[in-house]
């Protein structure tokens, strides 16, 4: 066996091992299933391989690189996937949003591989310069090339995103992770793109992905045995590709290489010129990493501060990251996970950790950190150690640091804020006060090369503090005003419930005495029967209507006839003698509607014109076109709608001027119109009548 095989061999073993491990481990997520799956696509890829660097026959290596490549038609979707679920804790809105994409990367080059396997390498030759040998592709082949390109720019830019959103120790955790991902992708870029220029793989070239396998192997190693490292959750940006890094520096390298190849052919060939390219390639991927690193961009800013006069920290910079991190949160849980990582990347700090006060237990929980798990969230500060914290810090609200004090209040401190590396430098405190109270702490520590805190950190650290607590100040302030919004709506549809109910349970009542004193009456047990339905169902309806309020309004629209579903909908109320109802109804195009929840539009605006007018009163429905607009109205001359109830409470819930009403069918149905992208407009005189109208678009389709 050869140099080759044998690393192939050993790649496959290695890839193979690690694709069993993690299919052994637990929990079964998303990330560890895809990662079981690439590096058992891996390992059966480098099996071919070594096969094929075996074979005694050039029409055998031809045959296993057939198969080599059709195994590595499977890797693009597969490490996609895995790029948009490791360590997300917004995997799934990913996963929402790019499954398609992920699909197609998986299952076209897959489709393509096997059902044109004979296109995939359709011989080999000697390269130009005679010193290599290369495996001619065919247009699959090609094709299936040309899919890893893209896929490996797409996982490099995911795992860049992921890297990105990770701060403090969790970027520690999953780093060896990425990188190994990393570098098997990086190279991956390098010999697609070669393929791709030379319409065939050199064999020398084609190395390096053993080469990159074994190195992603030695890389992973280190997270495999790394706990927790599946379980971390960032929060990632939707925005996968605006300002990535790879992706400006990728498009840069395949620049580059193609202005090189075309100059190298217009020159007659360059026998090194595999060679140039790699060193570019390599030159590109040490730029990323030195551009990402936490200890590069320290050192620069201290070496700036302190060579040119320049303050430490751009105040007003920091300032607007903040209030945007803290206007970014739609609630206390996405705020502090936010400040907590603007915190980590201003001071360059690996740990840092938001604690904020429990109104109803007097306690500290933990509100998010760049650290601690769930496991270590749990053990947070007794009471008695909560009440010496506050008091301390009511009396200094200023940063403290809390390495070396003695104090009973420091050492509980350090006890939930333990260092995660032996070397990370002095740990400090800045509470979070808003008018003479704490209302949390932010606690940081393992600095980036064991820095200590400076007087002007310090400075920096209190007016984050003082910028914080008044954005969650805010933001407590906020929740409780809609709580109490939401307590004034309950008691609101309480109270309209419970006299619904109690008029449903004294007819019920008043049945129930009169029962045993003509229960021999069969008129009167039909009555009762009837009663007894018509008061469930009228409790059934009610129960019906307050659920549609809770929920999301969803419609299922299909090619409708308006005037068809308006004639189904009034065909009850035309028997109706004490109001004259009539029907006008135009010929329509048709409109894309949801005919159930449509006709709930109808039936309400009807029901509301026939209270409206009493007995004696008159009820118009008409249908006409209006340009791109089909429109319904319902006319009556009852008695009209007060201005003021027009203005602010017609379409709001609970609101209502009929004795008994809920206030919740007209709200229900203009949720019903917003949802198939109309309007509703309404006209009204108190004592002459009322005019509704109801637009819905149309579907551009005719009968």
């Amino acid at each position: 066996m050869n140099v080759q095989a044998t690393l192939a061999v050993s790649a496959a073993a290695l890839s193979g091992a690690y694709s069993v491990f993690t299919l052994a481990r637990r929990p079964k997520s998303m990330a560890r299933r895809a990662f079981a799956a690439g590096m058992g696509i891996l390992a059966i890829e480098q099996a071919f391989e070594a096969l094929a660097a075996s074979a005694a026959s050039p029409e055998g290596v031809v045959r296993f690189h057939q198969w080599r490549i059709g195994a590595s038609s499977a890797l693009p979707g597969v490490w996609l996937l895995f790029s948009f679920a490791y360590a997300r804790g917004n995997a799934r809105e990913f996963w929402r949003n790019w499954r398609l994409i992920v699909i197609a990367a998986t299952a076209a080059p897959i489709a393509i591989a096997a059902l044109f396997p004979g296109h995939l390498a359709t011989g080999i030759s000697l390269f130009r310069d005679r010193s290599d040998s290369i495996i001619q592709l065919g247009w699959s082949g090609m094709v299936v090339q040309g899919v890893t390109l893209l896929g490996s720019i797409l996982i490099l830019t995911n795992l860049e995103r992921t890297f990105a959103a990770s701060v403090g120790t969790m970027r520690w955790r999953i780093k060896s992770m990425l990188l190994g991902v990393g570098a098997l992708f990086v190279i991956r870029l390098y010999t697609s793109s070669e393929a791709l220029l030379f319409h065939g793989a050199q064999l020398s070239v084609e190395r390096l992905d053993t080469l990159a396998a074994l190195a992603a192997c030695a890389l992973m190693l280190r997270s495999l045995y790394r706990e927790g490292h599946f379980e971390v959750d960032v929060y990632p940006s939707q925005s996968v590709i605006r300002n990535s890094i790879t992706t400006i520096l990728a498009g840069a390298y395949l620049v580059i290489v193609g202005v090189l190849a075309k100059i190298t052919e217009y020159l007659g060939g360059d026998a090194s010129f595999g060679l140039k390219s790699f060193i570019a390639l390599a030159s590109i991927v040490i730029l990323a990493v030195l551009l990402q690193s936490d200890r590069l961009r320290l050192e620069m800013s201290r070496f700036v501060s302190r060579n040119f006069q320049r303050p430490l920290y751009d105040y007003r910079t920091v300032w607007l990251r903040f209030t945007d991190g803290a206007e970014a949160g739609l609630g206390r849980g996405a705020m502090c996970r936010s400040l907590s990582k603007l915190v980590a990347d201003t001071f360059h700090a690996l740990s840092v950790s938001i604690w904020l006060m429990d109104e109803g237990t007097q306690s500290l929980a933990l509100a998010a950190s760049t650290f601690l798990g769930a496991r270590e969230a749990g053990k947070g500060p007794t009471l008695e150690e909560t009440a010496g914290i506050v008091s301390h810090f009511r009396t200094a609200p200023d940063p403290a640091d809390i390495e070396t004090a003695a104090a009973a209040w420091a050492v509980s401190l350090r006890g939930m804020h333990p260092n995660a590396f032996p070397e990370g430098g002095r740990r400090v405190c800045m509470p979070l006060a808003s008018r003479g109270e704490v209302i949390g702490l932010i606690t940081l520590g393992d600095r980036v090369g064991g820095a200590s805190f400076s007087t002007q950190d310090f400075d920096m650290l209190r007016c984050i503090g003082n910028h914080s607590s008044a954005s969650l100040q805010n933001l407590m302030l906020s929740e409780k005003i809609l709580q109490s919004k939401e307590l004034e709506a309950f008691q609101t549809m309480a109270a309209f419930f419970v006299h619904d109910l109690k008029n449903a349970a004294s007819s019920l009542n008043l049945m129930l005495k009169n029962l045993p004193e003509h229960f021999d009456n069969p008129s009167f047990r039909e009555d009762s029967l009837r009663g007894v339905g018509n008061t469930v169902a009228h409790i059934n309806r009610l129960i019906g209507r307050l659920s549609a309020l809770r929920e999301e309004q969803r419609i299922a629209p299909t090619e409708s006839d308006l005037n068809e579903v308006v004639s189904k909908a009034v065909e009850g109320f035309e028997h109706n003698g004490a109001v004259a109802l009539s029907k006008s109804l135009s010929p329509l195009p048709f409109s894309r509607i949801d005919r159930e929840q449509f006709s709930k539009v109808v039936t309400n605006l009807v029901l509301n014109a026939t209270e409206a007018v009493g007995s004696g009163g008159w009820v118009k429905v008409e249908t006409a076109n209006e340009a791109n607009w089909n429109v319904l109205m319902v006319t009556d001359n009852g008695c009209g709608i007060p201005a003021g109830f027009l203005r602010d409470g017609l379409f709001r819930p609970f609101q209502t001027t009929k004795k008994g009403g809920l206030g919740i069918g007209m709200f229900q149905s203009k949720m019903i119109v917003d949802a198939h992208g109309g309007r509703m407009c309404v006209k009204s005189e108190p004592g002459k009548g009322t005019r509704f109208q109801v637009f819905v678009p149309v579907s551009g389709n005719t009968r």
